[in-house]
Formats: C-alpha cells, sequence, structure tokens
C-alpha cells in the first residue's frame, strides 16, 4: 500500500475538520493517537498509522484487533481500553490526536479531551453511529495527512462494490437486512451493516428504516411479529453462541426467507467483519458473503445458505 512521503504530509497541515461539537484544528502531523472509537483503530491500520492506544469493542483476539487487521499491526503494541471513556487514563497517555468518530463521546467528554489533544468526534449530520466507512477514512485521512491514500482506498473499494452491483442485476431493489441473533436486532440503513447491504443493490425496508431513529440504528423485532424481516435475503449475524436462539424461535418456520432458503447465518467472524465495515474487513466480508448471497437468491429451498464450516453448529433445517 502506498504511502505518503513525511514531507508532503508537513505541507497537509493545519487541518480544520468540522464536527457535532464544533471545529477541530490539527496544527502538525500526529504520532501519538488515541482512537475511542470501537472500529476506528482498524482504519488508522489501513492508512498505515497504528494508534498509540485504541478502544477494544469484543472478540478474544490480541489487542482487539481482528485477523483481517493483523498484519497491518505488524510489530505495533497499542494500548488497550475498553468500556467507558477514561479521561485520566487518556491525559496519562499524552496523545496529540484523539479520534473519535462511532464512540458515543458526549459533549461533555468531547470538551475535557479537547484540553488534552486535538480531538475528532463525528459530522452533526451522521450521529453518534451512522457515519459512512468511507467518511469515517476520509476524516481520518485528513486529520493523519494522508488523504490521498485514503482516497485511493475508498476508490477501490467502492468499484469493488461496484462490479458486484453490475454483475448482479437481480440483487436491485430486492429486500435485505441484517440482524442480530441475539436480540433480533434489525440494522437500519444509517448503519454501517445496512449500507453495506444497500452498496450491494439491496434495500433495506421501509418497517425497519421508519422505525430507527437519529441516534439508534437498530430496530428490535418482537419475536411475535417477524413480518420486518421476512425479506428476499435475511442475514442473521452471529452474537456469540446465538445459533440455539433461532432454534427456539417459533415463529421463524413461518418465514419466507425460511421456507423459501433465502436466510443466511453469518458465522462469527463475518458477523464481525460486517460489524466494523472497515477498509481491512470490507474486502473479507465480500468475499465470504457474496457466495451466500447469491445461494440465496437463487430460487432453490435446498440451498445451504451458511459461513459455518461445521455444520454440525447450524440449526437443524437451516
Amino acid at each position: 500500500m502506498a504511502t505518503t512521503p513525511k514531507d508532503a504530509q508537513a505541507d497537509r497541515f493545519p487541518v480544520l475538520i468540522q464536527h457535532q461539537y464544533g471545529e477541530t484544528t490539527v496544527q502538525s502531523e500526529p504520532s501519538r493517537i488515541v482512537s475511542l472509537s470501537f472500529i476506528g483503530h482498524d482504519f488508522l491500520l489501513a492508512l498505515g498509522r497504528p494508534p498509540h492506544a485504541l478502544r477494544k469493542w469484543f472478540g478474544p483476539h490480541p489487542y482487539g484487533i481482528w485477523p483481517w487487521a493483523q498484519e497491518a499491526l505488524a510489530e505495533a503494541t497499542p494500548i488497550v481500553m475498553q468500556g467507558e471513556i477514561d479521561i485520566e487514563a487518556i491525559a496519562a497517555m499524552q496523545p496529540d490526536l484523539i479520534v473519535g468518530q462511532w464512540s458515543g463521546m458526549t459533549k461533555r467528554e468531547y470538551q475535557l479531551l479537547s484540553r488534552i489533544a486535538p480531538t475528532v468526534p463525528p459530522q452533526l449530520q451522521y450521529g453518534d453511529y451512522g457515519t459512512p466507512w468511507q467518511e469515517i477514512l476520509r476524516t481520518l485521512g485528513r486529520a493523519t495527512g494522508r488523504l490521498d491514500q485514503a482516497e485511493e482506498i475508498i476508490a477501490g473499494i467502492d468499484a469493488r462494490f461496484h462490479g458486484i452491483r453490475q454483475a448482479h442485476p437481480e440483487w436491485q431493489g430486492a429486500s435485505s437486512v441484517m440482524v442480530w441473533a441475539g436480540q433480533n436486532g434489525a440494522y437500519s440503513a444509517r448503519d454501517i451493516r445496512g449500507q453495506f447491504i444497500q452498496a450491494l443493490g439491496f434495500e433495506v425496508p421501509d418497517a425497519i428504516n421508519t422505525r430507527a431513529s437519529f441516534n439508534n440504528y437498530y430496530v428490535l423485532i418482537p419475536p411475535e411479529d417477524l413480518s420486518p424481516i421476512d425479506v428476499d435475503a435475511l442475514i442473521w449475524l452471529d452474537a456469540g453462541g446465538s445459533v440455539s436462539r433461532l432454534e427456539r424461535m417459533p415463529l421463524r418456520p413461518t418465514l419466507r426467507a425460511y421456507t423459501e432458503g433465502r436466510e443466511i447465518y453469518a458465522d462469527l467472524l463475518l458477523s464481525a467483519a460486517l460489524s466494523h465495515s472497515s477498509p481491512l474487513s470490507l474486502n473479507y466480508a465480500l468475499d465470504r458473503l457474496v457466495p451466500l448471497l447469491e445461494a440465496a437468491i437463487d430460487g432453490d429451498p435446498a440451498t445451504t445458505v451458511t459461513s459455518t464450516a461445521k455444520a454440525g453448529l447450524l440449526p437443524e433445517g437451516f
């Protein structure tokens, strides 16, 4: 992956970044970046900028880095934070940039953090967790002096989505939704998982989108009425051991998606890749999900559609 020469990066500062709490100026190229976003470290790694500290989301992997990003981490050993934002701990790290898109950072936290170092929350129009992956990367590219690299990455991944759409005209306008199997949480088009589906040409149903609020990007679907998720391609995301819950869902066999073989069960690794939707996880997710979508939309109810390698982990008859 191409990098930007250091002297060229220096010419790109200072940088002014507007966001939901005002604006932030990054005066010079940062060297100690603290990432408070649950997924932001993936984006920094894609730009060749391992963070000094990161906020781990979930999973068993060292430093909270999933397999698709481990090569980019290389020999870096970031400080790992987890849970709520700890202002005192961050101050002790002496960062020169704090980034917090997709972090849930409050205005009070921003005010305190911005006294420590330039701090970048999400843009106002996207809310806490609605920023498209392209804008997350573009903003981090600007903040680190690597905007050209960010745009090159964006162009490459967008071109892959475009090629997949062109190759699958039958997907255009078909309905699809990703649902967290652990609690029947359906992700709207404002969420990065819904944005992924729509980038392939599918549409998230209005029954989901109209029930999602500005800062709440998923909708809980009651087990007694699954009709909002009865779509052309229903993608169940693993929450870690959620298969048994699907087995106990009494109305699941009434879904058209079930009877016509249009369900996809994404194992934990694929589910995590879709939930991160970073420049490092998107290609991995496309590699694995596209064949599953092809099988789900093939019109053959007998086609087994799963990303789980061990058939014994699937519900009987899935």
